[in-house]
């Protein structure tokens, strides 16, 4: 008779607790591209499983199967599109579980999945079914799902079948908007359980805390997101508090309860050992977070299943304690905020639990685990490290996105594929494309410190100090002998200009030829001249005005003096080196 009663204790607590609750179904966008007669914008309820491309889009042809369209079965073969773009896998609602449907579509070829629904009704989420040894393809489904209302999903219907005569159906599938992004910093929660005896769910939630902890702690460490753990507990009713039932699941008098680990009161724990596991881990959170070490949760977490197992029968409260001191932590200040568990009296930090538990503003009722919650929108899909991290990247203002987010995991690689349609320049190799987890963007980079201004996707040219290093910023230069001219000049944060001896637009420069423009101050007669000698003589007078790319003023002021003195008396190379340059007034 326990274990029916313990039912109701709970169903009641349950009950009680959510009253003012919600649940939020989180959306993304369907916007149909072909033929143009149905083109439009509508919503699709996010599925509860898979991966959903947070942050990105997927443009593909609509399917619609000729049998087994409820997609309950497997296909015999695999879906193409003519195109050869990806197919999304239009199926009909009912006979099985939403996730069968797209495992089923994911192996027959299909990207994506639409289902619609059978009635007119407002949209509602696709959650997975409970874990059994038949649903063990849940953990395989690697592409999004979503459910479409049941009018637009009969007019994708139609469309599909008449494919054949008026062209293929074309949607663009947009999770862009379904994860906000208002800043370069994201705030993300995960509502979990200490307890490790509750199946496949608790599996799923210690593997997920193992493999995410390395870019949870980058993430928290470069300060570019705050991550708050969470733990659902529920409260005894009155009426049951001096019960067997409340009495070995709540602390607190009743207040602060959880299902027994075994749902067995005579064996093993009891669920208000978890509860008060629950408010220790709280509390490590906290008292880290105000030493300046938020992200030591993460290592408290993992230490702890490996040490201190319920579901392996090592948990005890010296265990729990001895990991919070070989962590560094002041075990004094964790033991002050967990309080006293037995008093008859509210504790601060679990009433705080239950009242973050209800729905407000965007996000709904926290009432299964796992739930993870990401800049107040509960996230849709599985509980996995390259699926969460692509969740958590999208929260991030885009162009703001730390590096762990451009990791080979998430990222596109559209770069790889003709530089992704951007800039290049062809000397340097220096490109405008970076690969994102949304896709490519075209953007002028900085390259050893010198920043790069343009459209990013034709020209990109390098400005400000430093530019001439980079390929002579642009412009133009050649090498002659061991000497290197070139028309990028480091006092100019801009532009490009030939240097003497040379002419041009600075992006190409020929030879000047001074005796024909009557700048040298001497020349080889026309007999002495012979083909090529003005270019010589020019490459020799460039020579002669500068070194290693800098105009020598003191040359060229002094030939200006010479040839005005020329004018009034003799100089040495007019043949007369004997002449002095002043006589005595009497010879005068």
């Amino acid at each position: 008779m326990a274990r029916p009663f313990l039912a109701l204790v709970m169903v009641a607590a349950m009950v009680v607790m959510p009253v003012r609750g919600r649940f939020v179904v989180e959306k993304s966008s369907v916007r149909v591209l072909a033929p143009e007669h149905i083109r439009g914008h509508h919503d699709a309820a996010i599925g509860n499983f898979g991966v959903p491309d947070y942050g990105g889009t997927l443009t593909g042809v609509v399917l619609y199967p000729d049998a087994k369209a409820t997609g309950c079965a497997e296909f015999p073969g695999k879906f193409k599109s003519k195109s050869g773009r990806p197919v999304i896998l239009l199926l009909d609602r009912g006979e099985c579980y939403f996730a069968l449907k797209s495992w089923n579509a994911q192996q027959a070829g299909a990207a994506a999945v639409l289902i619609v629904d059978s009635i007119d009704e407002q949209l509602l989420t696709m959650d997975t079914p409970e874990a059994s040894p038949d649903t063990e393809y849940i953990d395989k489904i690697n592409i999004p799902s979503a459910l479409v209302n049941r009018a637009f999903g009969e007019s994708l219907k139609k469309m599909a079948e008449k494919a054949e005569a008026e062209g293929e159906v074309v949607v663009k599938l947009d999770w862009r908007e379904s994860m906000p992004h208002p800043d370069e910093r994201v705030e993300y929660e995960l509502w979990t359980n200490s307890n490790d005896e509750c199946g496949p769910r608790c599996d799923e939630q210690a593997a997920f805390v193992r493999s995410f902890r390395g870019h949870a702690q980058i993430l928290e460490r470069g300060g570019y997101a705050r991550f708050t753990p969470h733990y659902i507990t529920w409260y005894c009713p009155e009426a049951f508090k001096l019960t067997r039932q409340c009495q070995s699941q709540c602390i607190n008098r009743g207040r602060y309860c959880a299902p027994d680990p075994e749902q067995d009161f005579g064996a093993g724990y009891e669920g208000k050992d978890v509860v008060v596991e629950n408010l220790r881990q709280l509390c490590v959170h906290r008292v880290a977070n105000d030493t300046g070490r938020p992200w030591a949760w993460w290592d408290y977490a993992m230490d702890y299943k490996l040490r201190c197992s319920m579901k392996e029968k090592k948990y005890s409260k010296a265990c729990a304690e001895e990991v919070v001191t070989s962590l560094g932590l002041p075990l004094d200040k964790v033991l002050e905020c967990m309080g006293d568990p037995e008093a008859d009296a509210e504790n601060a930090v679990l009433t705080k639990e239950q009242e973050d538990q209800i729905g407000h503003g965007s996000r709904g009722d926290v009432t299964i685990l796992p739930t993870l919650v990401i800049n107040d929108v509960q996230y849709r899909g599985k509980l996995e490290r390259t699926a969460v991290l692509k969740a958590v990247c999208a929260g991030f203002k885009e162009g703001t996105e730390p590096h762990v987010c451009l990791s080979d995991d998430i990222e596109t690689n559209e770069c790889l594929h003709r530089n992704g349609g951007c800039w290049r320049d062809q000397a340097t190799n220096v490109t405008a494309c970076r690969d994102t987890y949304r896709g490519r963007v075209c953007e002028c980079p900085v390259v050893n410190g010198v920043q790069y201004e343009g459209n990013g996707y034709t020209h990109c040219k390098a400005v400000g100090p430093g530019r001439c290093a980079l390929n002579h910023g642009g412009c133009w230069s050649e090498t002659r002998g061991e000497r290197t001219f070139s028309a990028c000049s480091d006092n100019a944060l801009t532009g490009c200009r030939c240097p003497p001896g040379f002419q041009g637009d600075g992006h190409t420069c020929e030879d000047l030829d001074e005796c024909r423009e009557k700048l040298a101050c001497t020349c080889p007669t026309a007999a002495a001249r012979t083909p090529g000698a003005a270019t010589s003589a020019a490459a020799a007078r460039a020579t002669r005005y500068t070194y290693e790319g800098r105009t020598s003023a003191s040359s060229y002021m002094d030939s200006e003096i010479m040839a005005i003195m020329s004018q009034y008396m003799p100089l040495d190379s007019q043949n007369n080196e004997h002449q002095p340059l002043r006589q005595h007034a009497s010879d005068a």
